[in-house]
């Protein structure tokens, strides 16, 4: 997937500036301090404090609460000016009023009406903002979820296929320099077969419709159609009643092109689940047992933008994935080296984005810029430890879908299985 999107928030936090809320203080212990409107940590460099993308125990981001005051190594958040430095803790100024707002706080100087803030700026400072932040603790309870079938689909972790089409079994899918290095090694109705349940795809219009490409489909030899996958995995899914699918479009085609090619998958639009329709903002996620009660088994993202769009792509089934869902950034480097663990989103908003009854579902991507098989291996056997080290803080939630390439290798399915018997609780 690529790092540019065309992304239309229709909401931001809503609840910003909700008034402060009767809670208990936070209890002292080790935090991440998270901005609500960056999604950024507070970490330390030298003696600045800046906003820097959630990077776990390895880049000076974790705090010791201790009454009022925030401590990072030998020194405490503290003020100099409008900026927020590091002081020593005994300072006048490394003393906060921690004022919880739901699950959020506000770090107010006392006896003035100043508070630490984040708003458009690397630099941590002091102002009459009143920002949230979120105090996520360290080491966060993890919960129990329910039995399989009563879990929502927020409870559940499935395995994806980033770049499934790119595997060369099923057909060509770029340049022969590109074939090269496939995202896969399986072909689709393998990838279902191996407990595979997230599939992202690249679609191209080419004088053939709608096809699976990366970045163009210019020389591909063999090429294949979207509809074709599609038919797969419908057919799949007929066949296993209780199984549930989710297919995310990086979407390079016009929506009448997509729709039209859609429209050529008989029994597609019967399995389509549809959040909007279901009412999920209102009332949650829904039960596995409940979707397949329904019979709504298969769900369909793009990461196209709503704005201006005609047909709107809603109408015929295909959500709009900024809308539903929040998702780290694609890359974690070049295929060889050290990789980058950090996860912060890829878009315009946090991945601790939430609205009021209502979570967005979290894919986490685990995956380099080249996919060489060594690296992935090593990668994908390092999944769980990623996710919650580093994501599930960043996100304040167990991630939904778990994006890797070369799933076989590395036993990705392990991480899956982790996850999905505890859930991150802040």
């Amino acid at each position: 997937m690529r790092a540019t999107r065309s992304v239309v928030i229709a909401t931001l936090v809503a609840s910003l500036m909700t008034p402060l809320t009767a809670h208990a203080a936070p209890a002292d212990g080790v935090y991440y301090l998270q901005s609500v409107t960056t999604g950024l940590n507070a970490g330390v460099s030298g003696t600045s404090v800046l906003q820097r993308r959630p990077k776990g125990d390895e880049d000076r981001q974790q705090w010791t609460l201790a009454g009022r005051t925030l401590r990072e190594g030998a020194q405490c958040l503290g003020r100099q000016g409008d900026q927020a430095v590091m002081s020593s803790c005994d300072s006048a100024d490394a003393q906060w009023d921690v004022l919880p707002d739901g699950d959020r706080h506000r770090l107010k100087v006392p006896g003035a009406d100043r508070y630490l803030i984040a708003a458009g700026t690397d630099q941590v400072r002091i102002g009459t903002g009143a920002d949230l932040w979120y105090l996520t603790p360290v080491s966060p309870r993890r919960v129990p979820v329910p039995p399989e079938g009563e879990r929502r689909l927020d409870q559940v972790t499935f395995l994806t296929a980033h770049n499934a089409y790119a595997n060369g079994v099923d057909g060509g899918f770029a340049p022969p320099f590109v074939n090269l290095a496939p995202n896969q090694a399986r072909g689709i109705e393998q990838q279902l077969g191996d407990g595979v349940r997230g599939f992202q795809l690249d679609v191209h219009q080419t004088p053939d419709g709608a096809i699976l490409c990366h970045n163009s489909c210019t020389f591909v030899s063999r090429p294949v159609a979207l509809w074709v996958d599609v038919r797969r995995i419908v057919d799949f899914l007929e066949r296993n009643p209780t199984e549930f699918v989710t297919i995310f479009l990086e979407d390079y085609v016009p929506a009448a092109v997509l729709r039209a090619e859609l429209a050529r998958v008989d029994g597609l639009a019967a399995l389509l689940f549809r959040p909007d329709q279901a009412g999920v903002r209102t009332n949650g996620w829904p039960t596995l047992d409940a979707l397949r009660a329904t019979n709504k088994r298969l769900m369909i993202f793009t990461d196209h933008g709503r704005s201006g769009d005609s047909p709107q792509r809603d109408t015929f089934g295909v959500m709009y994935q900024s809308e539903w869902t929040v998702e780290n950034y694609w890359s974690m480097g070049s295929g060889l080296g050290t990789s980058d663990w950090s996860c912060a989103s890829r878009w315009s908003t946090p991945l601790t984005r939430t609205e009021p009854g209502f979570r967005p579902l979290f894919v986490m991507n685990h995956f380099r810029d080249v996919p060489i098989t060594a690296t992935a291996t090593t990668d994908n056997g390092k999944l769980a430890d990623r996710a919650r080290r580093f994501c599930e803080p960043a996100a304040r939630k167990t991630p939904t879908y778990l994006a890797v390439d070369h799933y076989h290798l590395g036993n990705p399915m392990a991480a899956v299985a982790a996850l999905s018997g505890e859930r991150f609780e802040p």
